[in-house]
């Protein structure tokens, strides 16, 4: 399925039920009064956070939802039925706009619900309006309309750990041979068109999620290739892996390639800038294995890098499981403070 992380759509909750104008008509009895009851609220409109759903594409085809109509009230002080609820069920980690005032007014984590369009208040019945004075009243009031508004729903990947790196770096193998993620992979920029994700399992009862984003290139935080569409799923990662080539294809200098990430990062977001980020130093099995070292050494001297930094490979697997250990361990710390 086509991953969509943005939508809007339009809700509208119930209008309330009018309330009624009724008199009692019962034999025997000369002075009945009145008995007209009150109409129904109308029904809400709920999203809520489901695990099932994994994009918002389902959206791109219907736009429009409409909780029930309160019923109107009847005589013998009948009250009419509230309207029916609607639930909308999206992918969690949504977060839900006005799109016309741009609030936020949700952030949708598992099994949380929320409610966006309250239905209408029910109208009143003329027995509500009966007193010593008017014994016979004629009045009754209608319903209110139901909220109608204009929801913009924006999804962000719910991930652990985010790849970072130009096109071609290597992270849908990277992300393919951690988990049993299945993102497409060739020989040609832009092969991830949309976030993958993992789950990588270093031992029983441990695991993290990995999320595969898209490879960004110069000019990304504005827009440029697949743009700050996908910039944004980094948000709520946290840790950064940063994947370079150590070999690139098109003998491109990789000290060049950590730099266009690294100004990308700091245009987009401060705060995202700043996040844990560790160099990833990929196709390692490129090199000579005598040069590895030598080669991943200048490399980081060149960045004066002080982050922690791991020479792999993750066409043969080489040095991903002590990554992924150290990964663990990582978030468990973080866990914990």
């Amino acid at each position: 399925m086509k991953f969509v992380d943005e939508a809007t759509i339009k809700v509208k909750a119930g209008d309330g039920g009018n309330g009624c104008v009724s008199f009692r008509r019962e034999k025997y009895i000369e002075f009945g009064g009145p008995d007209g009851g009150d109409g129904g609220d109308g029904g809400d409109i709920y999203l809520l956070g489901d695990e099932s759903q994994s994009t918002l594409a389902d959206f791109r085809h219907i736009r429009f939802f409409e909780a029930g109509r309160g019923q109107n009230g009847s005589s013998r002080n009948m009250t009419g039925a509230r309207g029916e609820d609607v639930v909308i069920p999206v992918p969690v980690g949504t977060i839900v706009y006005d799109d016309e005032t741009g609030e936020q007014i949700g952030d949708l984590l598992h099994g949380q619900k929320l409610q966006v369009a309250k239905g209408g208040f029910h109208g009143l019945g003329n027995l509500r309006y009966k007193s010593s004075v008017n014994r016979t009243p004629r009045e009754s009031k209608p319903g209110t309309p139901g909220e109608i508004r204009l929801l913009r729903l924006e999804m962000k990947v719910l991930a652990d750990v985010g790849l970072l790196g130009l096109p071609n770096a290597g992270k849908s193998t990277f992300i393919s041979s951690v988990s049993s993620a299945k993102p497409k992979i060739a020989d040609y920029p832009f092969t991830t068109l949309y976030p993958n994700l993992g789950v990588v399992y270093v031992e029983p009862h441990k695991s993290f999620v990995i999320a595969d984003i898209p490879g960004l290139v110069e000019g990304a935080a504005e827009g440029a290739g697949l743009g700050i569409q996908f910039l944004k799923h980094l948000s709520r990662t946290k840790l950064l892996l940063h994947l370079v080539d150590i070999d690139p294809a098109d003998a491109s200098n990789p000290v060049n390639s950590v730099r266009v990430i690294e100004k990308e990062l700091a245009q987009y977001s401060q705060e995202l800038e700043k996040r844990e980020r560790w160099l990833i130093i990929n196709k390692i099995d490129l090199i000579p294995e005598d040069l590895q070292q030598q080669f991943c050494d200048e490399l980081i001297h060149e960045l004066c890098w002080e982050g922690r930094a791991f020479l792999i490979s993750a066409v043969t697997g080489k040095g991903t499981r002590e990554l992924c250990y150290q990964i663990m361990q990582y978030l468990e710390r973080d866990k914990d403070v």
